[in-house]
């Protein structure tokens, strides 16, 4: 796609997307909370000819846009996310997050009508707390997607890479309460049981791959020392570098707290304490176009991915159709940037430099949907890349 054209096209959606970013980093609002982000999306999308479904999915904050070229074609995703965290507000960014990705939707919409396709925008709730592109993705948002693009800004250009797969467990200890000095015999202790699934877990970690992680917490442990504790209460998150492995190590984390409650005598409850993430899989066709297109439009450096500790719940996308979630530099050259979920993070959205990553990255994400509209073979190569990759799973 011709750089020229696409940046032609750009210039009058500058201003626009300028004051949606503003407006919602003017108004942060938490996950499923985001009710002027969701309406200010989708009211720029509207007014740019898309068809937009609010309170998609039942989910009061998320949306459908869809803009389509009523000729064949594959189908683009651009994901928004828009809500903010506790006291410091944007400080992760999803207010130009959402924008850059609306933004480029509505780019590629004007080249639709010549190319073909469809273009679709997400809007995506809660990335902070437990992730709507979960059951988005259970509920078939994104079947028949051919690709599926989110950009996330940061202090650095980086590509897409990975993420660990995640279950969030809760383990529920039952005993009996008793005199702790008077009649400790004919107490049950949930705490013992607690306690004896942290030391099986402990050992367990030498038995699991170097790449996994298993962390946690004792959120209830008793009400007072005289008492045998009658509740105790665990939370841990597992992780793996894939979802399959997941369940693996997941059900021998849940085997510590059975022996631990079969111990101490006590009862087991097991449940999720927050959604769980599908690791995510770089779809490298996708990323490889997208970099092709920053490097022209002066984005020199951008570093490959290293492996990622975190999780997110992109992975859960990828696991259903090509994907990628790439970073973005927002920082001016040789300033020193800010970590995200910091407040210093937020106000550095705003500034002129945000703004020409901000144009810089629509433009790059618009063209990449568009090449892969126009260009059969990379379309195909991006679709053999996803199966092999997800083969296993089926």
């Amino acid at each position: 796609m011709e750089k020229e054209k696409v940046l032609q096209l750009y210039e009058p959606l500058h201003d626009q997307l300028s004051q949606l970013s503003r407006y919602i980093h003017d108004n942060p609002e938490l996950g499923y909370e985001e009710k002027k982000a969701c309406a200010a999306h989708a009211a720029l999308l509207r007014n740019h000819g898309f068809s937009v479904e609010e309170g998609y999915l039942d989910i009061p904050t998320a949306f459908r846009a869809e803009y389509d070229s009523k000729k064949p074609g594959p189908t683009i995703a651009y994901l928004a996310e828009y809500d903010a965290l506790p006291e410091i507000g944007h400080g992760c960014g999803h207010n130009i997050l959402g924008t850059i990705s609306t933004g480029a939707g509505i780019l590629l919409s004007k080249l639709v009508a010549e190319i073909g396709g469809r273009v679709l925008v997400l809007g995506t709730p809660a990335e902070e707390t437990s992730g709507a592109k979960v059951p988005m993705a259970e509920k078939g948002a994104f079947d028949g997607v051919d690709a599926a693009l989110i950009s996330h800004p940061y202090e650095a250009d980086i590509e897409s890479g990975s993420s660990l797969a995640l279950e969030a467990i809760q383990f529920t200890f039952l005993g009996r309460p008793s005199h702790a000095a008077a009649a400790p015999e004919q107490g049950i202790n949930a705490l013992d049981a607690c306690l004896a699934t942290f030391h099986s877990i402990n050992a367990l970690r030498q038995h699991a791959l170097s790449t996994a992680r298993i962390h946690g917490v004792i959120i209830e442990g008793g009400v007072a020392a005289n008492i045998v504790p009658e509740r105790a209460v665990a939370q841990f998150y597992v992780r793996t570098t894939d979802k399959l492995y997941l369940k693996e190590l997941s059900e021998k984390v849940k085997n510590c707290a059975r022996a631990g409650a079969l111990a101490a005598g006590a009862q087991l409850e097991i449940s999720n304490f927050e959604l769980g993430y599908d690791n995510m899989i770089t779809n490298h066709g996708i990323q490889a176009r997208l970099t092709e297109h920053l490097k022209a439009l002066g984005i020199a450096d951008i570093q490959k991915a290293s492996p990622v500790a975190g999780s997110t719940d992109v992975g859960n996308v990828s696991h259903v159709c090509p994907t990628i979630h790439n970073m973005y530099n927002i920082f001016a050259p040789g300033e020193q940037g800010f970590a995200t979920h910091t407040a210093e993070f937020c106000e550095a959205t705003l500034r002129p430099a945000a703004m020409e990553a901000m144009r810089k990255n629509v433009c790059a994400l618009a063209m990449t949907g568009a090449d892969i509209i126009s260009d059969p073979q990379l379309c195909a190569a991006i679709r053999a890349e996803f199966d092999a990759a997800t083969a296993g799973e089926r």
